[in-house]
């Protein structure tokens, strides 16, 4: 079995355990939304051209989405501060409430598996995660594509440290 055959198959594990988050608390958003949504999360006044470029999707196709999301009060439009012309996107009360249920639930699911798994388990898994991550930045932006970032955090947020992850020995002060 190929590498990419076995990281696959137990990527789709970890795809399970998100796609059961978002099911239970995101119900009454399509995937194409809740991918919206994080974006104008991520960028807080983002117009409607750059969101349907980083959602992949024309801009007559994202501004239905967003007159849906609207509707559910989950965005709010305004004017843009230096065209009064571009519309600048924000996420409302409601939406950001919903994406910290889906991080709590997805997390504490997470938490559940890795609390299973050996010490030993769960800093080789986020050694490997963490270099995955880094090369695989390294590789869009060298070929001067968008780099991604992780779907449902926030920029910024810190991936854990040693000693952060479930069952872990705090990481040992610098000498």
């Amino acid at each position: 079995m190929s590498r990419a055959v076995a990281l696959d198959e137990a990527a789709g594990t970890l795809l399970a355990v998100w796609e059961a988050a978002r099911e239970r608390t995101t119900s009454r958003l399509s995937g194409a939304q809740l991918r919206a949504v994080m974006v104008v999360e991520r960028y807080d006044g983002i117009n409607l051209r750059r969101l349907a470029t980083l959602t992949h999707m024309l801009l007559s196709s994202a501004s239905r989405l967003c007159d849906r999301l609207v509707a559910a009060g989950m965005l709010e439009r305004e004017p843009g501060r230096y065209d009064r012309r571009e519309i600048s996107l924000h996420l409302t009360p409601a939406a950001t409430r919903l994406l910290a249920e889906l991080r709590a639930d997805r997390r504490q699911r997470l938490d559940r598996i890795l609390t299973g798994m050996s010490a030993e388990g769960r800093a080789a898994l986020l050694r490997g995660m963490r270099e995955f991550d880094e090369v695989a930045r390294r590789g869009e932006a060298a070929e001067g594509r968008p780099v991604p970032q992780p779907f449902g955090a926030r920029i910024g947020e810190p991936l854990p440290e040693a000693g952060e992850m479930p069952g872990e020995a705090p990481a040992a002060a610098p000498a």
